[in-house]
C-alpha cells in the first residue's frame, strides 16, 4: 500500500488545499456521474454528453472543473478529444480519507456527552 499523503502540519498546506480541491470538484452530481463514466475508461466528449444529457457549453463547464481539480486528463485526436480518470488523483483523495479515518482510531465510537 503506499504511503498515504500528510494532511497535518504547515509545511502540507499546498496538499491539503489540493486534495480539497479534488474533493470540491466532485461536490456536483453531474460531475460525480461523468466520474463515474469515466471509471471504466476513456470517452470522447460526444459519449460523455449523451451519458449526462448535457449541452456541450454545460458538459464543457463540468470537465473544466474536473480538469482543473486534475481528476482528468484529456488528449485530442483528430477533432474528438477524449477525457480518462488521472488514477494518482483517486489514490490521493483515497489516502486523504485513510489519514482522517485512521488518524484517532477510538475517535469514531459514540460518545457520550457529560
Amino acid at each position: 500500500m503506499p504511503t498515504p499523503v500528510k494532511l497535518q502540519g504547515a509545511s502540507n498546506a499546498d496538499t491539503r488545499i489540493r486534495v480539497a480541491r479534488l474533493f470540491q470538484a466532485l461536490s456536483d452530481p453531474t460531475r460525480l456521474h461523468i466520474v463515474e463514466i469515466l471509471a471504466d475508461g476513456e470517452h470522447c466528449v460526444c459519449d460523455l454528453m449523451a451519458a449526462v444529457d448535457a449541452a456541450q457549453s454545460r458538459l464543457s463547464f463540468h470537465l473544466k472543473t474536473l480538469k482543473d481539480a486534475g481528476l482528468v486528463t484529456d488528449r485530442k485526436e483528430g477533432r474528438w478529444v477524449y477525457y480518462r480518470l488521472r488514477p494518482e488523483a483517486l489514490q490521493e483523495m483515497a489516502d486523504a480519507l485513510h489519514l482522517v479515518r485512521e488518524a484517532r482510531p477510538g475517535a469514531w465510537r459514540s460518545i457520550t456527552c457529560c
